[in-house]
């Protein structure tokens, strides 16, 4: 697929910019808790699996897909700098430590004024913003070493198209996503996950010099775990009960919820292993769950699900509804999330991440 058909065809749902209350970088924590719980394994696929001495160039050149604004991406994309340089003093190779070269990637309607404002004053490579869909090529052939993507690849590009048919059997009446839905509702989010994942790969492929390694984290759907079950489907099926509750109050009208589907989708390990290996052009070097209720220090309150999810839905919610009626919205959804805790605590115990290491071949 070209970038230009590309462009008429994604859409694009950047967090919530700025530094108010409400923004993505004061309401991140949860992510940043996710990839730290992956932070020994990214270090080990640095020192096990990515060979410094077949790359000749300079400067080493990471890029990190889906930066957001957070703080997040410079506490990675540090680390990583850091795992790099211990790998070549490891091979002895003090003298021919590079120069590092971050590229920061999002959509273009991400906040990159705030990002690039907060950059650390004391990091240890030059950095770079690249606006642009990772459904589609980024960079020039063969001129990255390390990719870096922590949840965002779970966005799809596109909400399926069946799900705004009335006359498919996926029609999504009065629900939100594909938890607590018709299997026809699932499996056209597959369909749709597949195909981005294909051409995100490709790109990818392409991009990356050989022996070149990619690391993924996302939300996963664990064997024998219904949607339902995981903390994004409880948050998803609680916020869409919530605007069913404002079609009630006439705050909205059914229709609108009927036309809004969230573009989010959680893999299995083994579809996510299915599809590198149609792709044919990385080896996985490993590719396992992470549990994250054993790194948490407290439970997920309820009104931290509430920031979490306005921080990165308030504007594709706005666009959608209006933005007369957020408040209202997030104010109904703390108060099911109170309702329904005790489903939040047992989704936190029964969800997991997915962490993936590919290396170019």
């Amino acid at each position: 697929m070209s970038n230009n058909r590309a462009a008429t065809t994604q859409q694009s749902f950047p967090m919530k910019g700025g530094d108010g209350p409400h923004s993505y970088v004061n309401n991140s924590h949860l992510q940043r808790e996710a990839t730290d719980a992956c932070r020994t394994m990214i270090e080990e696929a640095i020192a096990q699996k990515l060979d410094v001495k077949c790359f000749s160039s300079n400067p080493f050149r990471l890029a990190d897909l889906g930066c957001s604004v957070g703080p997040n991406t410079f506490i990675s994309m540090q680390h990583i700098v850091e795992a790099v340089e211990r790998k070549y003093l490891e091979q002895g190779l003090k003298s021919q430590i590079p120069e590092f070269q971050v590229f920061f990637n999002d959509h273009v309607a991400n906040d990159f004024n705030t990002l690039f404002a907060s950059l650390p004053t004391e990091r240890r490579y030059f950095a770079c913003g690249v606006p642009g869909s990772f459904h589609g090529r980024l960079f020039p052939e063969s001129s990255i070493h390390f990719m870096f993507s922590s949840h965002a690849i779970h966005w799809l590009s596109k909400v399926p198209e069946e799900l705004l048919d009335k006359n498919s059997p996926a029609w999504n009446r009065g629900r939100i996503h594909y938890t607590s839905a018709p299997d026809e509702v699932s499996h056209a989010y597959a369909a749709q996950f597949d195909h981005d994942m294909e051409i995100f790969l490709s790109a990818r492929a392409k991009e990356l010099v050989v022996g070149g390694i990619i690391v993924l984290t996302m939300a996963a759907l664990p064997n024998g775990i219904p949607a339902s079950r995981i903390p994004s489907g409880v948050m998803f099926d609680l916020l869409g009960a919530s605007l069913m509750d404002m079609t009630k109050a006439g705050l909205i009208n059914e229709a609108q919820v009927d036309s809004f589907n969230l573009p989010v989708y959680a893999p299995s390990q083994e579809q996510m292993t299915d599809l590198v290996k149609r792709n044919g052009c990385f080896t996985i070097e490993r590719m396992e769950l992470v549990y994250r209720a054993s790194k948490l220090v407290a439970p997920i309150t309820g009104k931290e699900c509430g920031m979490h999810l306005r921080a990165g839905m308030e504007g594709m919610i706005a666009k959608h509804f209006g933005s007369g009626i957020i408040d209202e919205l997030f104010d109904t959804f703390s108060k099911k999330s109170v309702e329904f805790s005790h489903q939040l605590e047992s989704s936190t115990r029964e969800g997991a991440q997915l962490f993936a290491a590919l290396r170019r071949k």
